[in-house]
Formats: C-alpha cells, structure tokens, sequence
C-alpha cells in the first residue's frame, strides 16, 4: 500500500514531486496525484494524523488504496479489427491505450494486452493467429493434369492448361483453359480474374515462371516487364514463392488440387470442341465448386469472398494493354526495324541499342529507361515511320519536298526525267531515301539545261531501266548527250564498219 502519510509529511516539508518520488520509493505520477488530491480535499499533514492509514488511502486514492484497476479491452472487436488489412495488435494496443486514457481509466500494457488476447482466443476457439486477411493475397499457378478439346477440323486431341487462382482468406477460386502457357496467356489470365473477382488483392504470390519471374535470387527478384506493367496499372506488388518452398503458396497449390479434382475430373468424359466451349463447361463447375459447404466451418468460399471482396483493390478505370517487350539497334538511317516495320529514332542514337515496347496501337522507344519517342503501330509489309525531328539538320531540308513535287518538277523537263525520277524513288525501301538524289538530278539543269538533262536522262534509258544521278551526271560532263544517235542501217559516227568484201578472202583474187 502507498503510504500516503509520508507523502504529505514530505511534502509539509517544501520538498518537490521528484525528491517526495525517489525519497519514498514511490513513482512520481502516484506522487502527484495524491497531492492534486490532498489539495482539492484540503488536506495536509497535520489533518492527516486524526485519520487511520486505511481513511487517508480512501481518501487520496479512487480505489481506496487497493491495487488499481485496470480496463479490460474489447477483445472481440479486437478480433474483428485484426482481419482488416494493415491492422495489427500494436496499432489496435494504442488507440485502447489512447481511449483509456481519456475516460480516465488504466490500460493494460502492451504484453498484457496480447497475453489476455491469447487467452480470449483459447477461451472462445477463434482462429487466434489469421495467416491470411481478406484481399491480402491474390496466389496464382499452372495446374499440373491439362484439359483436353478436339479439333474439330482435323480430329486431333489438343492439350489445355489450366490457370488457376485462389484467395487464401475466402479460398474463392477462378480457373481458365488456354492452349498455351506463354506471356500472353498468362496476362490475360490474370485480367480475366481479375474482372472475374472484381477487384485487385494487394500482392500476387506467383510461382518462379519465366512468364512471371526472370530471376528470383536471395538477393534480387527481377520481374518479367510485363508482368510488372500489369502490375503498376492494377496497384498490386508480386512477391514470388521462394524457390523449392510450396508452402509459401499452399492455399493455391491445395486449391489447384482441388479443382483438377472437382473439376477436371468431372469433365474428363465430356468432349469439347473449342476453347470457348470449354471454358464455358469450367466456369459451371468452377460456381459449383465456389459454392460447396466447408466441412469445418460455416458457409462457403462464395460466401466469404462476399465479405473479402469489400477489401479488394477496385478495378482501375481502363483494362490492361499488354505490351511486348524487344531489343532493336538503331540503324545509319535512325530508324529501328521491328517485325519488319522501320521506326525513327532521334538520329544521336544511332548504333546504340534500345528497346521497344509494342502494344496493339503503339510503338515506344526506350534508351535507358529513358522514353526517346512514340509511333503509330503500322501493319502491312516494310513500311516507314519517320518523324521530321529525328533527322540530322542536313536531312531536314528536304522534309518540305515530298515524291509528287519531285514528279511535277520532272514532268516540266521532259518524259524522260520524269522516268529517271520514279526509277529513284521507286528504288528504295522508303521513298524519302530517295530525295537526296532527286534533288541533285533535277539540279543538273540549272547546271546544264532542261534540254541536256532531258538528253542525258534519254540516253541513260537506252542502257538500263534504273539508272543512277551518277551516271547521268557522267553523260553530261562527257558531252555523250550531245552526239546524235545513228539512224538505222547508217554507219556509226564511231570507229568504221567493214563491209562484206573485207570478208571475201579465199576467192582467188
């Protein structure tokens, strides 16, 4: 029992809370506020000598010098509150303790407060530790039996794989057949559940799939860059299984049991004829799966994922575009070749080695992390996409000209040029290629006249059906476009012709 009296004799004696604490061996908040009280009641020293130790404890202690009472917790909301995300017993001790001491009353402390939670737990039979809380988790896996559809054309019996998902808390499941176990199997899978659960759980516990995971070390987890776009855009972590431990992922790897039991057991005898049909089959036995009682507890998985769904991440406004990811090294003429369509790229970075990410509509270029430029996705067959401000400055001058004014121009010369001309542009992957030299041939009758180069360009003609601003440059510093041709059956203007006597030897003469 706290002595009291000495409290007031000490402090009778002009002595601080501090030195009536340590020369007492009492703790200083009891020391104050037993004086706070002697104050308020008027009691001093002198007083307290007509009252007996157990009077003047009543008197200076709410609980009549008994051991203080301390508040028992809620500790069935504590276990309610425990099961929402991010609430643990820490943060739920310090809004208790916070409380009590508002209303005046003692809390528990800290290893109390979880001591007497135990015993709650143990006294009531609830699930004491929750491994996992709702919309946590979102695991994911490959069942390892396949499905089976017939090709209806060519009566060829088809694998399909089974993906599978499963929410530990509700054990709500979604599965969906594919004909592949590729990237873009895998994310649209993941879309697909997630539309299915209509919502996002905050971590995907994955398991090492290349699909998924590119390295998976002690110290370093390098995800696939689609899977982490896919990710970043529904505002959900992965956090892969460890390599060779399972248990981090039993509840889908029991799950997966589960339904390659229930449901692809159940179908085994049942033949299909596409995916679609097939899938449609598995989502009718995925309800009845979803909907079956627990054997140990109340209600179904469909049931409490009625209460988890609540939890879940909403639905981002715009589904996921999956992008593929690829390597490319810009080329002389600063364009990037993917699937044999040629991008433009800012001209500094030619030969240095980008990447590319392709999505249905768009083509970006990457350096570094480091956004360079975006195109329009083209289809069709060796096609161009050239931006003005990718062209190194000598380039740029002739942006403004494009392959008709070029035509017009040759036109005004003669037939012969305007031939000259499409030969060029025609000759080269991309027409711009083909500018520079346009530009010079037609140049060339500034230099000479119209006359010659229409000359020159007739005479290049007559040698080959494509030929080059070099060659018809040649001709005219040469002055070949000026010599006449020679009609037909005359001499040649070069050399001599022998006629039929020269070859009459032999005949005696």
């Amino acid at each position: 029992m706290t002595n009291y009296r000495e409290i007031l004799r000490l402090r009778s004696l002009g002595l601080n809370n501090s030195q009536i604490a340590q020369s007492s061996g009492i703790s200083r908040p009891t020391v104050i506020a037993a004086v706070q009280r002697a104050t308020v009641l008027g009691l001093d020293w002198r007083a307290a000598e007509n009252l007996s130790d157990k009077e003047l404890a009543e008197k200076l202690s709410p609980d009549g010098g008994v051991k203080a009472g301390y508040k028992m917790p809620d500790y069935e909301q504590v276990h309610r509150e425990l099961a929402r995300p991010g609430v643990t017993q820490e943060l739920l001790w310090m809004e208790y303790s916070e409380k009590c001491r508002l209303a005046g009353e003692i809390p528990y402390q800290l290893t109390q407060f979880k001591t007497h939670y135990r015993a709650y737990v143990a006294k009531t039979k609830a699930t004491m530790h929750i491994q996992r809380k709702p919309g946590e988790l979102m695991e994911v896996d490959w069942a390892g039996q396949t499905a089976h559809l017939v090709d209806p054309d060519t009566g060829e019996v088809l694998d399909a794989y089974l993906f599978v998902t499963a929410l530990p808390y509700s054990g709500y499941a979604y599965a969906e057949a594919f004909l592949t176990q590729k990237q873009e199997a895998w994310i649209i899978a993941h879309i697909n559940a997630f539309n299915y659960y209509g919502g996002v759980a905050r971590i995907l516990v994955p398991d090492n799939l290349k699909t998924g995971v590119i390295k998976h070390t002690r110290s370093e987890i390098q995800l696939n860059r689609t899977y982490q776009e896919l990710a970043e855009h529904y505002g959900t972590a992965v956090i892969p299984t460890r390599v060779y431990t399972p248990k981090d992922k039993a509840t889908v790897e029991g799950t997966v049991g589960n339904v390659s039991t229930f449901i692809l057991a159940a179908i085994r005898n049942q033949t299909c004829f596409s995916l679609k049909e097939l899938n449609d089959v598995i989502r009718e036995k995925l309800r009845a799966f979803n909907h079956r009682p627990f054997q140990k507890k109340e209600g179904n998985r469909a049931t409490w994922f009625a209460e988890e769904r609540t939890f879940l991440i909403p639905l981002p406004r715009n589904t996921f575009e999956m992008a593929i990811w690829k390597k490319a090294t810009v080329a002389f003429n600063y364009h990037v070749n993917v699937d044999e369509h040629y991008y433009s790229v800012p001209f500094d970075y030619i030969k240095r080695i980008v990447n590319v990410r392709l999505t249905r509509n768009i083509v970006e270029v990457f350096f570094e992390n480091t956004r360079l430029c975006s195109h329009t996705r083209l289809y069709g067959r060796d096609l161009y996409s050239t931006r003005d401000e990718h062209m190194p400055p000598n380039h740029q001058q002739y942006v403004q000209w494009n392959g008709d004014r070029f035509r017009k121009w040759a036109e005004k010369i003669g037939p012969n040029t305007t031939a000259v001309v499409e030969s060029i542009l025609t000759g080269y992957k991309v027409e711009q290629q083909g500018y520079r030299a346009c530009m010079a041939l037609l140049k060339l009758s500034d230099k000479h006249t119209p006359e010659r180069l229409e000359s020159a360009c007739a005479k290049a003609l007559r040698y080959t059906p494509r030929p080059s601003y070099k060659s018809i440059q040649t001709i005219l510093k040469s002055g070949i476009d000026k010599v006449d041709e020679p009609k037909s059956g005359a001499p040649s203007g070069f050399g001599f012709t022998r006629g039929a006597g020269y070859y009459k030897k032999g005949d005696g003469k």
